[in-house]
């Protein structure tokens, strides 16, 4: 695994947690928040690579997109797991 694809699995995964933890309707628990986190996290980072968005070196670029993929896809599932489970 390259140390890329890990720094961007684990800023992912923070991401998931830190917006489960600021909005507290979208938490899903630890596991879920870094489950959607960790897959986000790549997502995030891939897109932002493809788009070609240069945030003035690929530490920085990694780590923005990881987060902010992480963070949004977990929000994304939560909200469809809420409206879902709505009665």
């Amino acid at each position: 695994m390259s140390q890329e694809l890990i720094i961007q699995l684990i800023t992912g995964a923070l991401g998931g947690n830190a917006v489960g933890a600021l909005i507290k309707k979208l938490n899903m628990g630890f596991l879920l928040n870094t489950v959607m986190g960790l897959i986000g996290g790549a997502g995030g980072a891939e897109l932002l690579s493809r788009l070609g968005v240069d945030l003035g070196n690929a530490l920085a670029t990694d780590t923005a997109g990881a987060a902010a993929g992480g963070g949004i896809l977990m929000a994304i599932v939560a909200l469809i797991k809420n409206a879902l489970t709505k009665k």
